[in-house]
């Protein structure tokens, strides 16, 4: 295990969770499966802890209940290399009850926050002019999911 591993609380869902996310990214596996027995909180034998790995990053979750839930505070960002890329990410993150946010945010069926970002962004939105770069934030805070060929027309200023 990393040093440092994302450890996600869910309201029971955790196997569905799994199942969700490694079906969406590429180097993806179940590593480790800790079970309750029957003096579980509910009484049912159940996944107590899992650890998985999604595109090459550890995690840990666990089957907590309704006590605490995700928020913004916390998110994953997604780096994509090609429009095609972010499309597929954020049409599968948000199916079966997901939520597009501003800016490249969604919330998954879980509440879980994500960031699908176009590695070309940062460029973009980074350039020396600061003409070219204000013209790509004000593009970007209009949409929801990112648009690359948009934020480039922003940028060339057309």
């Amino acid at each position: 295990m990393k040093k440092i591993t994302p450890f996600l609380w869910f309201d029971n869902n955790v196997e569905e969770a799994i199942k969700f996310y490694t079906a969406i990214f590429k180097d993806s596996k179940v590593l480790d499966v800790r079970r309750y027995d029957e003096s579980g909180p509910d009484g049912k034998t159940k996944i107590m802890t899992a650890r998985f790995r999604l595109a090459g990053q550890e995690f840990i979750g666990l089957n907590g209940g309704p006590h605490f839930k995700f928020t913004e505070a916390v998110s994953f960002v997604v780096s994509c290399k090609t429009q095609q890329e972010v499309d597929y990410y954020w049409r599968r993150l948000t199916a079966g009850g997901g939520k597009p946010s501003q800016c490249a945010w969604l919330k998954d069926k879980f509440g879980l926050s994500w960031q699908i970002v176009p590695d070309q962004l940062m460029d973009l939105l980074g350039d020396k002019d600061p003409a070219k770069a204000d013209r790509v934030m004000q593009a970007m805070l209009k949409m929801s999911k990112i648009n690359i060929k948009a934020l480039q027309r922003a940028h060339a200023g057309k």
